[in-house]
């Protein structure tokens, strides 16, 4: 991976929000290596919380119950975009994280306003730290909203329904699509309706349809709004 990223030399915050199956993880992925960045993937963070939260006996769907043992795990990422990482009180939990049972009640462990509340800073603070060395490329829902708002270069990814479906049921290894696409449609209502750091388009942010754009071409898009940040030229 490339040590040099194109921001400006104190370094460059790249703001992904977006809903599910739109291709946030492989698009962040692929501008982070690309441009040399670092990677945050912070939807793995509230997915190692609900895991936590399910392997204790928590019943995930009483906020205050999640919200009073929400300080307990320990959370640490890599933001390696080669090899992100994400382990919980010092065991790798990369694969248990997207269970079908984490599936099924991650949406109400993180809309717990504790949980957010520090997942935020801890996502500030591995942000901070990457400033140091060059920048970060960060994704969630609320990166640009809500956790760094000030970010130089803040992005919207989105695809229609059955496009998402498609490509969801593909990663999950042939999942039916129908089933898939009502999954992903009451997550974002989920995602959208809830009263703390919901899913919106932020200020400032650019919206990428990525419905009919290949991966590459979604990173490129991306790629030339960050290195114009240097050039002085707005991306296309």
């Amino acid at each position: 991976m490339n040590s040099a990223g194109p921001g400006p030399e104190s370094g460059v915050v790249v703001a992904i929000d977006g809903t599910s199956g739109s291709g946030k993880s492989s698009t962040s992925r692929g501008v982070a290596r690309r441009l040399g960045l670092r990677y945050l993937d912070t939807g793995a963070m509230y997915r190692a919380v609900t895991w936590w939260m399910l392997r204790h006996g928590v019943d995930v769907h009483d906020p205050e119950a999640v919200a009073a043992r929400c300080e307990e795990p320990r959370i640490e990422s890599g933001t390696d975009p080669e090899g992100p990482t994400i382990s919980v009180d010092g065991a790798d939990v990369a694969v248990e994280i997207r269970g079908d049972d984490v599936n099924a009640a991650v949406s109400p462990v993180s809309a717990v306003p504790r949980v957010r509340s520090r997942m935020q800073v801890m996502q500030r603070q591995t942000i901070e730290d990457a400033l140091r060395t060059g920048g970060i490329v960060v994704e969630g829902r609320d990166i640009g909203s809500v956790v760094w708002p000030d970010a130089p270069v803040k992005v919207y990814l989105s695809a229609d329904a059955a496009a998402r479906a498609h490509r969801r049921a593909l990663e999950e290894g042939g999942s039916d699509v129908e089933a898939t696409r009502e999954s992903l449609l009451a997550r974002d209502r989920i995602d959208s309706g809830r009263a703390v750091s919901p899913l919106v388009l932020a200020e400032g942010a650019v919206h990428v349809d990525t419905t009919d754009l290949t991966l590459d071409q979604a990173i490129d898009t991306i790629v030339a709004m960050v290195e114009s940040l240097s050039s002085g030229v707005s991306a296309p």
